[in-house]
C-alpha cells in the first residue's frame, strides 16, 4: 500500500465534521422568552440595530443587537447608576430609550432615597448627544415636571408636536395622562387624564391601576395605545387598549375611545402578560410587540418576569390584533428582514 503525506490543513479538513448549509445558516426562527428575566422590556431601532432595555432596578443597562431573536448573544453595556441620594436614587424601574432631534433620551421612573411609597415616586429623564447610546456622557435632566407623582413615562412625535404620557396616582388608582412637550424633560400647558381603571379587569391583585402606557400608530393614520391593567403581582395583569381617530385632539379625554376587553392576556400557560414596547422588522413591513410575563401562576411581580415577543396582525378593522401569548414549545418565524442581494 503506498502512502500519501496529507498537508496539515487538508488532513484538518478531510478530518473535520462536516455540516450542511442548512445547518451553518442562522435559524429562521425562535422560541419564547427572549431571556431569563427582563420585567418591563422596550426596544428602538436605529440605523440598523436595536436597543433594548429592561428594570433592573438598581442601574440601566442597554443591549444591542441587529436580531432581536437573538437577545441573549447581544453586547450589553451598564450606561447609568443613579446616585445615592436625592429623588430619583432607589428603585430604577421601566428605562426607554428614545431618539429625539439628533440625541438619544433615556425616561426611567424612580423613587426618592429614604421612602418606597407612591407619593415620591417619578419620571426622570437622562440625554446623551453621541450617536451611539452605547458611549457619551449621559447628562441628568432631571424630574419631568408632572402634575402629580407617577410613573412609567413614554413620548411620541404625532405631526411634529411632542407628547408625553406616563401613569399618574390620582387618589387610590392610577390612570393614564398626556401633556405636550417643550423638550424632552419639559411638559407645556393642560395635562390630560385620558383613562382612568373603570373597567372588572382593571382591578386585580387588589389595585386598580392602570400603566406602562405606549403609543402605536394604526395602518390608516388612527394613534392606538396600550396600557397594562391591574396589579403586576397578578396572573390576570393583562394589555388594554385605547384609540383615537385620525385628526382628533389627543389631549380631549374624550377623543380616545376604550376598548372594552382585554386585547392580551394569560393563556397557553403564560401569566401577567403586561408592561409593553414596539418595534418594527429590519425590513419595515412588520409590527411586533415586546411584552413580560411569567411561566406559570402565582409568581408575582419579581425579576422572573421575562420578555416575549410575537407579530402584531392588522385586521380588517384596522386594528391591531395582538394573538395570544406563546409558550417555550412554539417555535415563531423571525422578523422579516430585507432581502439580500443576489
Amino acid at each position: 500500500m503506498e502512502w500519501k503525506i496529507m498537508p496539515c490543513t487538508a488532513l484538518l479538513l478531510a478530518l473535520a465534521p462536516q455540516t450542511s448549509a442548512q445547518e451553518q445558516a442562522p435559524a429562521a426562527t425562535f422560541a419564547n422568552p427572549l431571556l431569563p428575566s427582563g420585567p418591563d422590556p422596550w426596544v428602538i431601532s436605529h440605523d440598523g440595530v436595536y436597543y433594548y432595555t429592561h428594570t433592573l432596578g438598581n442601574r440601566i443597562q442597554l443591549w444591542r443587537t441587529s436580531d432581536m431573536a437573538e437577545l441573549a448573544r447581544a453586547k450589553k453595556r451598564v450606561v447609568w447608576t443613579p446616585p445615592k441620594t436625592g429623588a430619583n436614587a432607589h428603585s430604577i424601574w421601566a428605562p426607554e430609550l428614545h431618539r429625539i432631534g439628533g440625541k438619544w433620551y433615556i425616561y426611567y421612573s424612580a423613587t426618592a432615597a429614604g421612602h418606597k411609597d407612591d407619593r415620591h415616586r417619578a419620571v426622570f429623564v437622562l440625554e446623551n448627544d453621541a450617536a451611539n447610546p452605547f458611549t457619551g456622557k449621559w447628562v441628568d435632566r432631571g424630574r419631568v415636571n408632572t402634575q402629580r407623582a407617577g410613573i412609567d413615562g413614554t413620548v411620541f412625535d404625532q405631526g411634529g408636536t411632542l407628547y408625553f404620557a406616563y401613569s399618574p396616582y390620582i387618589g387610590s388608582v392610577s390612570g393614564i395622562a398626556l401633556a405636550r412637550m417643550t423638550n424632552p424633560w419639559t411638559l407645556t400647558g393642560e395635562e390630560t387624564v385620558i383613562a382612568r381603571p373603570d373597567k372588572r379587569w382593571e382591578d386585580r391583585g387588589g389595585r386598580r391601576i392602570l400603566e406602562g402606557p405606549q403609543f402605536l400608530k394604526g395602518p390608516d393614520g388612527r394613534i392606538f395605545m396600550t396600557y397594562s391593567a391591574g396589579a403586576c403581582w397578578s396572573d390576570d395583569y393583562a394589555l388594554g387598549l385605547l384609540e383615537a381617530k385620525p385628526g382628533a385632539s389627543l389631549l380631549d379625554a374624550a377623543s380616545w375611545t376604550k376598548h372594552p376587553q382585554p386585547v392580551l392576556t394569560k393563556g397557553n400557560g403564560i401569566y401577567a402578560t403586561g408592561h409593553n414596547g414596539f418595534f418594527k422588522s429590519p425590513d419595515g413591513r412588520e409590527d411586533w410587540i415586546v411584552y413580560h410575563a411569567n411561566s406559570g401562576p402565582g409568581m408575582g411581580c419579581t425579576a422572573k418576569r421575562a420578555p416575549h415577543m410575537q407579530r402584531i396582525v392588522w385586521n380588517a378593522a384596522g386594528e391591531p390584533d395582538f394573538g395570544a401569548p406563546t409558550p417555550p414549545t412554539m417555535r415563531l418565524a423571525k422578523p422579516s428582514a430585507i432581502p439580500a442581494p443576489e
